[in-house]
């Protein structure tokens, strides 16, 4: 390959004389842009514009050559009075045997360049020397870069004589129209004004918009028009002309070019002669290759839609596609987007492709039928306490002192086993003093009788009465201070022995005995749940202390009244054991399962949030 000496073809400004970038591009390296009769022109304006929109160039080279030669020569260069370095020739040589963009970094520059590949042949290459050898900068522009190389070889696939809309001229007018699209508010101004613009720029009588409706186009738009007859004739028949080209897949001319392949024009010839014998072209419009709406233009018949006309008409369609699409599904009624994405979903979920959604949509549709049709016992869950069936307290008897305490909390006790005693020395003393007096009166009284003193005998005996009943009453209270089991069983409740010699009163509860192999089940149930539960239910009781083992339970009684527990609001109730293992002392605690009826799956597991969101919902309802 020959080095290529670096010489522009066409002197471009200085940005660093009088005068911003800015306003040097808006008068005139744009107008150099779109009017570039040539490739060396063209280049030079395309070269001079990505020099002043990046920052920090120092020198720019475009470099090209022949599809079928290996010489490759520049073509234009940046700024035109200084010659590129060699490190800038060095990268655009690497860049050409490396078919690939390549970066070259040196004490505080480095140099870019990107290849302009068309169809696997190499064409040329586009050069940068930059004073920003940061790497966010030049991955900046190097994606910059192999963006402007669309340009270069966009303008090298067209002939080197364009007639009235060049390709830059095109790129141009999509780039405006596409501003008009996005400063719109709503679609409908949108389209008015890109029509307005198209047919201004276009030169022609009428341009017309439609957007596709499952099989037909409805007209949204025509050029100078704010409102317009929907349903006119005129409208219905730029619908049927855009109809007529979408399901064509191709744009459609009016009349047809000699040597054309023939297409059936039928609607635009109706259309035509609705018109007054105009030139007519319809352009399908695509986003995401889907066809969705149609431009129909009209000119004087003097006026025909040549092939590079055509050409410019379809790059401006496509170009605008996408961005019409976007704005028109963005406008849409709410309602509108939910049943529309609705309808892409079940499309996508019906039609070919998306497997994994297929599957995952059939996995949920197998969950909701079994939820639907499968059942299960439906099982009232409820805190558990295994309480005696029969409970004894045992109480001080008299007001006194602890001397003896023989069992405490756990330990099993047969009947008539000593439980405690009280100190009764305060009562022996009582006892002997109204021993001592019952002497004395009967002594007195019989002193009464030899002396045949009658009132003083009646006196003297209801005193000795008094006596007798006084010592009756001291030793059942005697008898009463040693306390004894009332059955076999086990102590649930009390423990004396850190209170010997404490004092206790008359009635205080001191021990609590429960029977061995009588006991019953209480329940806490959920106010939710109680409604559902009735006396003789069955169920299952499963104890903290071994869940191994699974009792058998029957609901005895509901008791109508609640209480809190954990926060919640519950229901007692009371059931018994069908079995009284060897393992089971009263206090246990656990979890019990109350079986109501078999129901659905899908009920026994939403019901409770069912249930939840229905008073949520009639306590904030009006």
């Amino acid at each position: 390959m020959n080095k290529p000496e670096l010489h522009a073809s066409e002197a471009a400004p200085d940005p660093s004389q009088s005068g911003s970038v800015l306003a040097f591009l808006d008068q005139s390296l744009w107008k150099r842009f779109h009017e570039a009769s040539s490739t060396e022109e063209f280049a030079g304006a395309w070269l001079t514009l990505q020099c002043s929109m990046l920052d920090g160039v120092r020198a720019g080279v475009v470099v090209l050559g022949g599809p079928d030669e290996n010489n490759y020569a520049p073509v234009a260069a940046w700024p035109s009075d200084v010659r590129p370095s060699g490190a800038l020739s060095q990268a655009a040589e690497a860049a050409i045997e490396a078919r690939k963009g390549i970066v070259n970094k040196s004490d505080g520059s480095a140099c870019a360049a990107y290849p302009i590949v068309m169809d696997g042949t190499l064409r040329g290459v586009a050069a940068l020397e930059l004073s920003v050898a940061a790497d966010a900068g030049l991955r900046a522009t190097m994606r910059h870069l192999q963006w402007g190389c669309g340009w270069l070889e966009a303008n090298l696939r067209k002939p080197e004589t364009r007639v009235a809309v060049s390709s830059g001229g095109d790129a141009a007018l999509a780039i405006e129209l596409t501003a008009l699209v996005l400063e719109a508010d709503h679609f409908q101004q949108a389209a008015t004004a890109v029509v307005t613009e198209l047919a201004t720029r276009l030169s022609c009588e009428r341009v017309a918009l439609g957007i596709r409706r499952k099989e037909h186009t409805r007209v949204v738009a025509l050029s100078h028009s704010a409102q317009f007859g929907k349903s006119s004739n005129l409208t219905h028949a730029i619908g049927l002309a855009m109809d007529e080209a979408i399901d064509q897949y191709g744009p459609l001319v009016y009349p047809q070019p000699e040597g054309q392949a023939v297409s059936v024009d039928r609607a635009h010839a109706d259309l035509a002669e609705l018109s007054g014998d105009r030139n007519i072209c319809s352009v399908p419009i695509a986003d995401a290759g889907e066809l969705f709406g149609a431009i129909t233009l009209d000119v004087s018949a003097g006026t025909p839609f040549d092939g590079e006309r055509l050409q410019s008409i379809v790059r401006i369609a496509t170009f605008l596609g996408p961005v019409l699409a976007v704005k028109h599904r963005e406008d849409r009624w709410i309602g509108r987007k939910v049943f529309d994405s609705l309808m892409t979903q079940l499309g996508r979920l019906i039609g070919p492709h998306y497997v994994g959604r297929k599957l995952a949509v059939a996995a949920v549709g197998a969950l909701m039928l079994f939820l639907t049709f499968a059942t299960d016992t439906y099982r009232v869950q409820a805190a558990a306490t295994l309480e005696g069936a029969i409970e004894r307290v045992a109480v001080a008897p008299i007001a006194g002192y602890i001397i003896e305490a023989d069992v405490r909390a756990g330990d099993r006790v047969a009947e008539g086993d000593p439980l405690f005693r009280i100190d009764d020395r305060d009562l022996r003393l009582e006892f002997l003093k109204w021993s001592s007096q019952k002497e004395q009166i009967q002594r007195q009284q019989r002193d009464a009788l030899a002396q045949h003193e009658r009132s003083e005998v009646s006196i003297l005996r209801a005193q000795l009465d008094q006596a007798e009943l006084q010592l009756r009453l001291i030793g059942e209270q005697i008898a009463r201070t040693r306390v004894a089991a009332p059955f076999d069983g086990i102590v649930v409740s009390g423990d004396l022995s850190d209170k010997l010699g404490a004092p206790v009163e008359r009635g205080e509860i001191l021990f609590t005995i429960a029977p061995f192999d009588e006991y019953r089940v209480a329940l806490q149930v959920s106010e939710i749940e109680i409604s559902a539960v009735e006396v003789g239910q069955k169920g299952q009781l499963v104890l903290a202390s071994n869940p191994d083992q699974v009792l058998p339970i029957r609901i005895d009684a509901i008791t109508p009244v609640s209480t809190v527990a954990d926060g919640k609001n519950t229901f007692r109730l009371e059931a018994s054991l069908e079995g009284t293992p060897e393992f089971l002392r009263p206090g246990m605690q656990g979890t019990a399962r109350i079986e109501i009826e078999d129901r659905s799956v899908g009920w026994i597991w939403t019901h409770g949030l069912v249930q939840w969101l229905k008073l949520w919902v009639w306590s904030w309802w009006p």
